[in-house]
């Protein structure tokens, strides 16, 4: 595609939390939306970095050692294998840079575990 992608146009396209969307590819990774509120679950991904980028709101993410906050216009880039668990107190817009094909719940599967390539 060679025409702009408006960012906060496609966040008014869903309403569900913790369930990625993606709205473009470069080479083999995505770019992923994602409405975060409340408590992930703690999860790593074996085999890739993962980045976060706040577009409005604050996030935290609980590392074993440490809590730490990512505000509105931060980036912060968890390396692979490393247990996080995102949070949020009020509803927070991220977007997610991971290859393609990788699940949100990293490790572990359950009721937060999001279909992988949903595009909007």
């Amino acid at each position: 595609m060679t025409k702009p992608i408006n960012i906060y146009s496609k966040f008014n396209k869903f309403d569900d939390y913790w369930s990625p969307k993606v709205i473009s590819e470069m080479n083999n990774y995505q770019f992923k939306l994602v409405k975060i509120k409340g408590e992930f679950i703690k999860h790593h991904h074996s085999d890739t970095d993962e980045v976060f980028i706040v577009i409005k709101g604050s996030m935290k993410i609980e590392f074993d050692a440490e809590i730490i906050e990512v505000n509105e216009g931060e980036m912060i880039v968890v390396p692979k294998g490393v247990d996080h668990k995102p949070t949020a107190e009020n509803e927070c817009h991220v977007m997610l840079v991971e290859p393609k094909g990788i699940l949100n719940t990293g490790n572990v599967k359950g009721d937060l575990t999001a279909p992988n390539d949903e595009w909007i």
